[in-house]
């Protein structure tokens, strides 16, 4: 069977054709979990070394099995020990994902193995070779378990697919980065059961999934902001072009970079979050707090960061600044955020938070798991100023695409969770001027449009 798969930041959608209720046939999303059409893209591993026990058990071809099995054998010697070290049985589920995965990091936050957004790491640079065979094990773990609800649910093999990517996956050496990231996903695909795996932008394939009900030719500036990617593409759409199989000629121009809605929650979360930590404090010196800590807390998508915040230097120079702090109280926090390893959790608040700031003025934020009575009020003007930085590298972007097109967008598409925020959208209406903005489905417009094309090339 032929599908379309969105292996987002945030999210993970699968598309496939299926039959509705008047037996009628047509692409359409498939439920991954509770009913739902979108999985979070979490998991939680008991023991992190269980992850790669999880991947050699669900791979079905038994040539590749018994590759990944000699590829990883001192790997899985270790999940072995500590199935016995922990008194973890063989019967016990080790590995949790989408809410699941979220329910079990945020009761025992200090205990397990747990990772959101792994996309977001996918073409990082300076890994040692076991660090990307780590990644390939848990992109592939997460592709199995999607692949194997879209089966049960409907019922046939998924064999073909296409997975989205976005034009650039990290913001540095680029095509390096791209071409790594590229394989991990080629090689989770492989093991999870596909057979033959392709690629697509994303923006494009949110612009096929709103070709569809275009009944004129239009130019669309196509907007497609993630979880951790922003992407634009110029595309010339409609009637006359979608049944083309060729459209290398109708993509006009094309720009991304590693920006998105993880950033936006960052940035809400460090400088209306933070102060409570201590990052506005002084010293009894009179100077400033130092900031990096900081900031390394809340940046949960890169790995650099999450590696240094939990370093043993890191602990020394937070021992030195708590005595070195006017407010022993505040600093004191972030130690207690960083022993519990509470600051995803911190930044999936800052998300909530941003996510209700589309539909209200001022959104209290409640930290009671920090300290008991501490919240924080943020307002949408605060959370405005709070993402400029990301914001305009995003607006960037957008007339980016329109310069190197030389044409003026009939319409604007946008999609993408975040960009469903008023200030987004204001943003963009200042940019671009008295252009149409119509919305998508904001987070099922790349995972149908993946599908689209997934037929005209495999069918």
């Amino acid at each position: 069977m032929i599908t379309g798969l969105d292996y987002g930041t945030s999210n993970c959608a699968l598309s496939a054709r299926q039959q509705n209720a008047t037996g009628d046939t047509r692409i359409a999303l498939v439920p991954l979990e509770n009913g739902k059409h979108f999985l979070p893209s979490t998991l939680y591993a008991l023991e992190r070394e269980l992850i790669v026990e999880s991947v050699a058990q669900n791979i079905q071809n038994k040539d590749a099995q018994q590759d990944f099995i000699t590829s990883r054998r001192n790997q899985l010697t270790q999940a072995n020990r500590v199935r016995v070290t922990h008194d973890i049985a063989a019967s016990e589920q080790a590995l949790f994902f989408g809410k699941e995965a979220f329910s079990h990091y945020l009761e025992q936050p200090d205990e397990g193995y747990f990772v959101k957004s792994p996309k977001s790491f996918l073409g990082s640079s300076g890994f040692r070779p076991q660090f990307i065979e780590f990644f390939e094990d848990i992109v592939t773990a997460m592709m199995q378990n999607i692949k194997h609800k879209a089966e049960m649910h409907l019922g046939a093999s998924l064999t073909h697919t296409v997975i989205g990517r976005p034009v650039n996956f990290q913001g540095i050496h680029s095509e390096k980065s791209n071409t790594q990231a590229l394989s991990i996903l080629t090689t989770a695909a492989k093991r999870a059961g596909y057979q033959e795996v392709e690629f697509l932008y994303e923006p494009i394939a949110a612009g096929f999934a709103f070709e569809e009900q275009l009944t004129q030719d239009k130019t669309v500036l196509v907007i497609d902001i993630g979880g951790g990617t922003s992407d634009c593409a110029m595309v010339r759409m409609g009637p006359s072009y979608r049944d083309k199989i060729d459209r290398s000629e109708d993509f006009l121009s094309h720009t991304g970079e590693r920006v998105g809605g993880n950033d936006l929650d960052i940035q809400l979360a460090g400088k209306n979050f933070m102060p409570l930590f201590g990052m506005e404090s002084e010293l009894k010196n009179g100077l400033p707090m130092p900031t990096q800590i900081f900031w390394d807390a809340v940046t949960t998508n890169d790995v650099s960061a999450q590696t240094t915040f939990n370093s043993l230097p890191t602990e020394m120079s937070l021992e030195q600044m708590l005595r070195d702090t006017k407010e022993p109280k505040l600093l004191n926090r972030l130690l207690l955020l960083r022993d519990n390893k509470q600051n995803f959790q911190l930044v999936r608040d800052a998300e909530q938070c941003k996510i209700a700031l589309s539909d209200t003025l001022v959104n209290q934020v409640d930290l009671n798991y920090i300290e008991k009575g501490l919240y924080c009020d943020v307002s949408r003007e605060a959370y405005t100023k709070a993402i400029q930085p990301p914001l305009s590298k995003m607006i960037k972007l957008m007339t980016q695409a329109v310069n190197e097109a030389g044409e003026t967008p009939e319409v604007v598409f946008v999609t993408g969770g975040s960009a469903q925020s008023p200030i987004i959208r204001d943003a963009i209406r200042k940019s671009l001027g008295n252009v149409e903005i119509l919305d998508g489905d904001h987070f099922g417009s790349v995972a149908a449009g993946l599908g689209v094309w997934a037929e005209r090339i495999f069918a």
